[in-house]
């Protein structure tokens, strides 16, 4: 058996290696280059249904408070931006920029929703160019492989960030119309390159609250009061993404 010292050396030398990249999960979760913890979809999962949704922890289990903040907080989330967009296809669909579109083809601001929970369920009617069942049928099919991506503009001990964190998902499964789709149209956007993006730039603050972080998250609540956390090691397994598919190197 792993000692607990030689463990989290290696540990610390995996995750340091594989933060631009891969994903480090433990017990399902992926964590993020931010508060927000992924719980659902995993990577590389095909979609469909009514709904994609998107599980989000927001309280990097449990250690940030919730909405309302003090605003002059050190460590709070301005606001979750979700996005969903193809290089195969061209498209960029919002799903959440924080403002509700018309019968929500875009949802709001998911820190406002489910009042109390640390997990935001965001669920978003597909648009209506991905209805249909299977892998793409032509070349000008809008189904296919995408990326949900997860942007996260926030205060860390008095530091604000904004990061890129993408999720590879394929929109292959059966998706039917449920009458309120709406058209694709109306909720795409231009689609930046990856330099334009610079998410290696954006994303320089690193893997947060990963198994092996002891990061002190400095806060105060509503009525002013200092709340400092500290994230302490655990067990875990590291999700490496590869080519070939997620692999996991259990410890």
């Amino acid at each position: 058996m792993t000692s607990l010292s030689g463990a989290s050396a290696l540990l610390a030398l995996l995750v340091a290696s594989t933060l631009a990249a891969d994903f480090v999960t433990f017990g399902g979760q992926i964590f993020t280059p931010g508060f927000a913890i992924l719980d659902a979809p995993q990577p590389g999962t095909p979609l469909g249904g009514n709904t994609i949704e998107v599980a989000l922890d927001v309280s990097a289990d449990g250690k940030l408070n919730l909405p309302p903040y003090d605003p002059d907080s050190p460590s709070l989330i301005h606001n979750i931006t979700i996005f969903m967009y193809s290089y195969d296809t061209g498209r960029n669909f919002t799903i959440t920029n924080g403002t509700a579109g018309e019968n929500n083809a875009s949802l709001g601001d998911i820190m406002l929703s489910e009042p109390g929970s640390t997990v935001k369920h965001v669920k978003w009617v597909w648009p209506d160019c991905l209805i249909g069942d299977g892998k793409p049928d032509s070349s000008d099919s809008d189904r296919g492989a995408y990326n949900i991506s997860i942007r996260q503009n926030f205060r860390l001990n008095g530091e604000d960030h904004y990061t890129i964190f993408d999720v590879p998902i394929s929109v292959t499964n059966s998706i039917d119309f449920v009458g309120n789709n709406p058209a694709c149209d109306s909720v795409d956007n231009p689609l930046l390159t990856p330099e334009e993006i610079n998410a290696t730039a954006a994303n320089s603050v690193g893997i947060l609250f990963a198994p092996g972080d002891a990061t002190v998250i400095q806060q105060t609540t509503a009525s002013g009061v200092a709340r400092p956390m500290l994230f302490e090691w655990r067990s875990v397994v590291v999700g490496l993404l590869a080519l070939g598919g997620v692999h996991f190197i259990s410890f």
